[in-house]
């Protein structure tokens, strides 16, 4: 659920946090006196597409909950940095092994269907793992496998639902429909974990992940709602696995797209994984409890609102690499500030700015890469990005950044990656041309 537009001009940038923070503020106000700068003007103009986003951020709550509330039970049962990086590790390796079969089933799939169909196995789960923690038969083997069934429910839905929301608006609305995702996204991470700390406290834990299942429902009432022309099946269609191989070739001959997919997944190994160790970081660096950690996930959150809200005003009036460059500077450092911060008081505002850079980067690569490919491969090229952004950033980032955490602590597990990533950003951005070609 992220994105918009990249830009062409690295050579703008100061090669300093403070240039880069300035490129980037200068980017949004060079566009502040452009017209109809509303962030919700394609919430306005496309009724499928309001359907679809007020479900779908109503049930985001509740994901946010179960989320928030599943790292804290996998801390409760192990108190292991390592086995709280499996249990999400586990929800993603069904994503790593099936994304680019998915890919190629969303492709030849009523998109809107599959995704009904993925909604309703989620909200199936999500009663199963409320029961066992109510009855008291939570156990880290159920929770490795229910977040197994999680992810592989996952692995066919994400790529579905990307691939859909252009179905809902038009291309000329994509990227502030993908910005408007990001924002949903993140108001349920304000939200959510907010909530969640309040119903472990009065309710107990097993209730954040019912009170998940319900709100599948609010989510399924929109998808019902939606009214698209009928889907029509293609007509020339391969072999699965050749279907699998169009798509990487497309991916490996495209040298803008090759240069985009390796950026994401360098960012998303080294990068994502923060929000995995939260739960390490709130109890063992800051020595907060389950409500401070909320905290943390709510300061994310307020962050990535702003950041995907900005995105969705902007629109496409900001393209090339500019964006991108300036964004993966601001949020390389803000990782390493986060690595060093030991009082909550400097990491809130830290975690708000990294909310904010996080959904620009991150936005910002998925609009442009979906702008850039053709619709017959877009359910193919989204599963190569949730293979990525979804499983790659757990079942490698994860567990690679939960194993250094476990041996070296949480701080060198977050500051280590944001140094290695900085570096990457500087060699893709500077030294190499293909991402300056992207207009």
């Amino acid at each position: 659920m992220l994105t918009n537009y990249l830009y062409s001009a690295p050579s703008l940038f100061v090669k300093t946090d403070r240039g880069t923070s300035s490129s980037l503020v200068a980017m949004f106000i060079s566009v502040a006196s452009a017209p109809s700068l509303n962030p919700f003007r394609t919430l306005q103009r496309h009724r499928n597409f309001r359907l679809f986003w007020l479900g779908q951020t109503l049930s985001l709550i509740g994901t946010w909950m179960q989320s928030m509330a599943q790292g804290w039970l996998a801390l409760q049962l192990s108190n292991s940095a390592f086995l709280v990086a499996l249990v999400a590790t586990a929800q993603s390796f069904p994503v790593l092994l099936f994304s680019f079969h998915a890919g190629v089933v969303v492709d030849r799939t009523d998109k809107l269907r599959l995704v009904k169909i993925a909604q309703t196995l989620l909200g199936v789960e999500a009663a199963v793992l409320w029961w066992f923690t109510w009855s008291g038969h939570i156990t880290m083997g159920w929770l490795l496998a229910l977040a197994t069934a999680n992810g592989l429910i996952t692995a066919f839905e994400v790529p579905a639902r990307q691939s859909l929301v252009i179905e809902l608006v038009g291309r000329e609305d994509l990227p502030g429909a993908i910005a408007l995702n990001s924002s949903g996204f993140n108001l349920a991470r304000i939200v959510g974990p907010s909530i969640g700390a309040i119903v472990i406290a009065s309710l107990g834990i097993s209730w954040c992940f019912g009170v998940n299942a319900l709100s599948y429902i609010t989510v399924l009432v929109g998808l019902f709602l939606i009214r698209l022309p009928e889907w029509v099946p293609p007509e020339h269609l391969v072999s699965p696995i050749e279907g699998i191989r169009e798509g990487v070739r497309f991916m490996r001959d495209t040298p803008s797209i090759a240069a985009l997919m390796k950026l994401v997944t360098v960012y998303s190994i080294l990068g994502v994984p923060y929000l995995t160790l939260m739960p390490v970081i709130a109890r063992d660096q800051l020595g907060l409890d389950a409500a401070g950690y909320g905290a943390l996930l709510a300061c994310v959150g307020v962050g990535g609102v702003a950041g995907a809200l900005s995105l969705a005003a902007i629109g496409d009036r900001v393209r090339g690499t500019r964006l991108l460059s300036a964004a993966a500077y601001a949020y390389g450092g803000l990782l390493i500030g986060l690595a060093l911060a030991r009082d909550a008081a400097v990491a809130y505002p830290v975690l708000l700015a990294t909310g904010f850079m996080m959904i620009v980067n991150n936005a910002t690569a998925n609009s442009t890469l979906q702008h850039l490919v053709p619709n017959e491969l877009r359910g193919r090229i989204m599963a190569a990005y949730s293979f990525v952004v979804v499983g790659l950033s757990t079942v490698v980032g994860s567990l690679l950044s939960g194993s250094i955490a476990h041996v070296l602590g949480v701080s060198w597990a977050i500051g280590g990656g944001a140094v290695i990533m900085l570096g990457y950003a500087y060699w893709a951005f500077e030294r190499r041309p293909e991402l300056r070609s992207i207009e």
